[in-house]
C-alpha cells in the first residue's frame, strides 16, 4: 500500500506543478491576445483539474485505508499483550503507573493511528517534492532562493521544536484526567442503584465535579502552551508567502530579467513564484507537522513493559510470608501449607485476616513477600465495625488514595466498612438488603446489636436464617 500511496502522490505532484504554471500561460496568452492558444489552454487547465482533484481524492482514500490496517494490527498486538496471562489484572489492580489501560487501547490507539495516516502521504512525497523543488528555485533564482528557504525552515524547525516541549508532557496528563472522568461517569451508572439507596448523589456530585475540575485545569494549561506553538507555527505560514516575492525580487533589481517584456516578466514571475511558493510550502507543511507530532508524542508518551506472571498448579507453601500491594504490613507470616489432590482445606479468620489474600498469592495475582469531620467518632466506629485496620493502608483518615476500593478490599471488609457508615451517620430507620452475607454469623450479630445500641429501626432482607435471630 506504501507503494501505491508513492506513485499516487508522485503523480499528484506532477499535475499539482502543472497546474501551478498555468497562471504564466495565461499571462502570456492574454498579453499577446491570443485567442486560439487562450482556448486550449483553458482545456488543458479544466483536464489538469480533474486529475488533480481525482488524485488527491484517492490519496485521501489510501490514507483512510491505512489507518483502518494499522488500528486492526494495533489493537489486536494491543490485545494479545493485554490478555496474556493475568496481565490485565496486573495493569488494573497492582500497578498504580499505569493509567486507564482501556482508554489506551480503545482510544489513544485509534488516535495514534489517525494522525500518522493524516502525515503519511506528505511524509512519503516531501523527500521528492523538496528536492524538485530545490532543483527548479535553484535554476530560476541561484543560490540565494534555496539557501534561503533551508534557513527559514531550519530556524522554523527549531522554533517549533521549543514550543512543542512542554505540550507533550502536558496532553498526557490530560488524556490521564479524561480517563479517570469517563471512569467516574461509568463507576456510577453501574452502581446507581446501590448509591441511591445511600442517598448519595451529593458526595458523587462533588467526587465528580472535582474529577472535571483538575480535568478543565489541565486543559486550560494545554491550551495556554499551545497557543504559542500556534503563533509560531501560523507566523511561518505568511512569512513564507512574503519570502518568495523577495526571492524573486533580487534577480529582477540586478538586472538580470531586463531584457524581457512586461508580459513575458510577468509570466516568469509567476512561474518563479510559484516554484518558489510550493518550495516553502513544503516545508511550511513539516513545521506544520509539530502540532501533530505533539499529539502523537502525548499518546506515546508512557512506555512500560508487563509480562504475564508464571502459573503453578501445584500448591507448596514453604514459610510463606505475604501481604497487600498497597500496605507494609504482613497479613500471613511464616505459613507452610502442602495443597494436594485428596485432601481438603478449610481456611478460617476473622474478615480482613488475608483469607482471600492467600487465593490471590495462590493465583499469583500478588507477589509473596519473604475538614469538618469528627475523627475521634469516626475511628470510633471503625473499631466497633472491625475495620480500624484501614487506617494502616491509607495512612490516615485525611489521606487521599487513588486506588479503587473494591480492588483491595475483601467482600466482608467492604460491607464493614458499609456499617462504620451507618454507625457514623445513625439514621432512624436503616434498610439492610444482604448486608451481611460475606460476614460470619458471629460478626453478622455484633453489627446488628451496635444498630439496635444506636437506636436505629431496622428493615432486613436476607436469606439467612440466621437473620432471624438478631432481627
Amino acid at each position: 500500500m506504501f507503494a501505491t500511496l508513492l506513485l499516487v502522490t508522485l503523480t499528484e505532484q506532477l499535475i499539482i506543478y502543472q497546474v501551478g504554471v498555468l497562471p504564466s500561460h495565461f499571462y502570456n496568452v492574454l498579453a499577446d491576445k491570443d485567442y486560439p492558444s487562450f482556448r486550449s489552454l483553458v482545456g488543458k487547465a479544466m483536464v489538469l483539474i480533474l486529475l488533480n482533484s481525482t488524485l488527491k481524492s484517492v490519496d485521501q482514500y489510501i490514507c483512510n485505508q491505512m489507518y483502518v490496517g494499522w488500528r486492526k494490527t494495533l489493537t489486536e498486538s494491543l490485545h494479545t499483550a493485554y490478555f496474556q496471562g493475568r496481565v490485565y489484572y496486573t495493569l488494573n489492580v497492582l500497578r498504580k503507573d499505569i493509567d486507564n489501560p482501556d482508554q489506551r487501547i480503545s482510544q489513544d490507539a485509534e488516535r495514534l493511528c489517525k494522525q500518522m495516516s493524516t502525515m503519511a502521504s506528505r511524509l512519503i512525497v516531501s523527500p521528492f517534492t523538496l528536492t524538485y523543488y530545490t532543483y527548479h528555485c535553484l535554476h530560476s533564482t541561484g543560490w540565494i532562493g534555496p539557501v534561503s528557504i533551508f534557513g527559514y525552515f531550519v530556524v522554523g524547525t527549531i522554533a517549533n521544536k521549543i514550543l512543542m516541549g512542554p505540550i507533550v508532557a502536558t496532553l498526557f496528563e490530560q488524556e490521564k484526567l479524561e480517563g479517570d472522568f469517563r471512569f467516574k461517569h461509568m463507576q456510577i451508572r453501574v452502581n446507581a442503584e446501590s448509591a441511591a439507596f445511600y442517598r448519595a448523589g451529593k458526595v458523587e456530585h462533588m467526587r465528580t465535579n472535582r474529577r472535571l475540575q483538575a480535568l478543565l485545569q489541565t486543559q486550560t494549561s494545554l491550551i495556554n502552551k499551545e497557543l504559542w506553538l500556534y503563533i509560531g507555527v501560523n507566523t511561518f505560514d505568511y512569512l513564507g508567502g512574503f519570502l518568495s516575492y523577495i526571492i524573486i525580487a533580487i534577480p529582477i533589481f540586478t538586472g538580470i530579467y531586463d531584457g524581457l517584456s512586461p508580459g513575458e516578466l510577468s509570466a516568469l514571475i509567476s512561474k518563479n513564484a510559484f516554484v518558489c511558493i510550493y518550495l516553502i510550502n513544503g516545508f511550511t507543511q513539516l513545521i506544520d507537522l509539530s502540532t501533530t507530532l505533539s499529539d502523537v508524542a502525548g499518546y506515546t508518551h508512557s512506555d512500560f513493559n508487563v509480562h504475564a506472571g508464571p502459573v503453578d498448579t501445584a500448591f507448596i507453601l514453604d514459610h510463606l510470608s505475604y501481604k497487600s500491594p498497597y500496605s507494609d504490613e504482613l497479613l500471613v507470616e511464616d505459613l507452610s501449607l502442602k495443597i494436594s489432590q485428596g485432601t481438603h482445606v478449610l481456611v478460617v479468620g476473622n474478615t480482613g485476616t488475608g483469607k482471600t489474600s492467600l487465593l490471590r498469592v495462590l493465583n499469583r495475582l500478588w507477589e509473596a513477600e519473604s475538614g469538618s469531620v469528627d475523627d475521634d467518632r469516626i475511628i470510633k466506629f471503625l473499631e466497633l465495625a472491625g475495620v480500624s485496620s484501614i487506617l494502616k493502608r491509607t495512612g490516615g483518615l485525611d489521606e487521599e488514595v487513588d486506588w479503587n476500593w473494591y480492588d483491595v478490599l475483601s467482600p466482608g471488609e467492604m460491607q464493614r466498612l458499609c456499617f462504620a457508615r451507618l454507625f457514623y451517620l445513625q439514621p432512624k430507620y436503616a434498610v439492610l438488603d444482604e448486608a451481611t452475607s460475606a460476614l460470619t454469623e458471629e460478626a453478622e450479630a455484633q453489627l446488628y446489636r451496635t444498630c439496635k445500641q444506636l437506636g436505629m429501626t431496622l428493615v432486613s432482607l436476607g436469606h439467612r436464617s440466621s437473620l432471624e435471630k438478631v432481627d
